[in-house]
């Protein structure tokens, strides 16, 4: 798989049966595609990832899904953003070329954001995530409450164990 490119490796990727050997084609394909940026900084999916990673990103992007939105309506449809929180975010979001501002000529001035065709292709490729996502959240959860009790049992018998092996 050597030379393959991150998104060609990453279609590979599928769930079931061969999702193990899927898993491992994709980590193989992309430690030879990982090889030309050895510097993190250079590294285009970290540098992408770091952006859309964001709290705020990934839901923004998603409400623009639906059709352009005005600045009080995003505000309202995430009512748990501060204002210079969703103003940063907007612009993190319009230099990276995934949405963009429009201003109408009006008293006040109305702005409007939409996604631009870039902006479009990720929330396409975000579907694929958001649908992984969905489909295993209990999953997850249930595992998150695993690990915290049988971390709490081992933080409860670590002084029983150091009494015992003096």
């Amino acid at each position: 798989m050597q030379g393959t490119t991150a998104p060609a490796c990453a279609a590979a990727l599928t769930d079931g049966p061969d999702a193990a050997a899927s898993a491992r084609a994709l980590h193989d394909g992309l430690r030879g595609w990982r090889a030309k940026f050895p510097a993190l900084t250079d590294c285009p999916v970290r540098d992408v990832l770091d952006q859309i990673g964001g709290k705020w990103s990934t839901l923004i992007l998603t409400e623009l899904g639906g059709g352009p939105l005005r600045f009080g309506a995003l505000r309202r449809t995430l009512p748990d953003i501060s204002q210079r929180m969703l103003t940063q975010t907007l612009r993190d979001l319009q230099r990276d070329g995934l949405i963009q501002r429009q201003v109408f000529p009006t008293v006040p001035p109305a702005v409007e954001y939409s996604l631009t065709p870039l902006g479009q292709g990720l929330l396409q490729a975000m579907s694929t995530l958001i649908g992984w996502a969905d489909r295993n959240h209990a999953a997850i959860r249930a595992a998150r409450l695993d690990f915290d009790a049988r971390a709490a049992d081992l933080q409860e018998e670590a002084p029983v164990r150091l009494v015992q092996n003096r």
